[in-house]
């Protein structure tokens, strides 16, 4: 509930402006009962971002290997938008944020990222390989594109719009992602 509860703050503030009182409140708990468990609002967030990485790990290892690396990777991507619509994915550490030099520093996060980016990184070349994706695009601006789809604004302001369904929302994202805004023929 904890873990929960820090990937909804998460998600709906930022790690910067999510304090562990909140936390605490939502679980209906003590700030001193919080911290029996977790030693710091890092810590929080870390043990949150690892449990992120375990659910992600869970998805991608259970997709159906023979499926095409596109496919899997638009699995992977729909997953995501699906969790931030519910409000469980936390939003992705800038490169200048507190949290990010915690998630660094945690070993647990940085084995599961690692993990989860070898996967999507061998998905995606093989992608380039067969031309599902081009070939000249850098895997890494790929990468970054899908890890950012899961803490996509767009998807927001859509929701908000209420002028759409959430499988729409995750159709729309999914193909913005993958083929772009190009007029399809």
């Amino acid at each position: 509930m904890i873990l929960q509860a820090v990937n909804s703050l998460l998600s709906e503030k930022g790690y910067d402006l999510m304090t562990v009182d909140e936390v605490a409140a939502m679980v209906g708990i003590a700030k001193a009962s919080l911290y029996k468990h977790f030693e710091s609002k890092e810590r929080l967030a870390a043990a949150a971002m690892v449990r992120l990485l375990d659910r992600t790990l869970e998805i991608v290892e259970a997709l159906p290997p023979s499926a095409e690396p596109m496919e899997k990777l638009k699995s992977v991507v729909g997953w995501a938008v699906r969790e931030h619509l519910r409000v469980q994915m936390p939003a992705l550490p800038s490169t200048r944020s507190a949290l990010r030099e915690a998630l660094v520093a945690h070993k647990p996060y940085v084995d599961r990222l690692l993990r989860v980016t070898e996967h999507l990184g061998g998905w995606i070349e093989a992608a380039q390989q067969c031309g599902a994706i081009d070939p000249k695009m850098p895997g890494e601006a790929v990468l970054y594109t899908v890890f950012a789809r899961a803490c996509d604004p767009v998807t927001d302001f859509l929701k908000f719009s209420g002028a759409y369904s959430d499988d729409e929302i995750v159709e729309l994202i999914t193909t913005t992602c993958f083929s772009g805004l190009a007029a399809r023929s």
